[in-house]
């Protein structure tokens, strides 16, 4: 396959809300669960994800706390806000209508 990162680039904040409407995660786990469901296509750099991070939380549709992980460390662990929620819902509309307009172009 080509070079995914750059389609990471474009839809990062989409497949980071919509990791994130599963359940809290860390940094590396939602870098971790994106890397897995893609069948290991897409790889999100921490250069991307944690900027991504902020940048989401300053607009309010995450949040974040300190907690324990699973391994005893302390990480801080991302979840959803309502905000959050309802601008998962537009991304999801936004990459409907973008990728069947690729899929038009690449299939004719």
């Amino acid at each position: 396959m080509g070079k995914p990162n750059d389609l990471v680039q474009g839809t990062l904040s989409l497949l980071i809300l919509k990791t994130l409407s599963l359940e809290p995660k860390h940094g590396w786990a939602i870098a971790k669960r994106i890397q897995q469901i893609s069948n290991e296509v897409l790889q999100v750099q921490q250069g991307s994800l944690y900027p991504a991070l902020q940048r989401l939380e300053q607009q309010g549709w995450i949040r974040s706390k300190w907690a324990e992980t699973e391994t005893g460390r302390q990480a801080r662990f991302y979840s959803l806000t309502t905000a959050g929620r309802a601008q998962l819902e537009k991304e999801r509309e936004i990459w409907s209508r973008l990728s069947a307009a690729i899929d038009l172009v690449v299939e004719s």
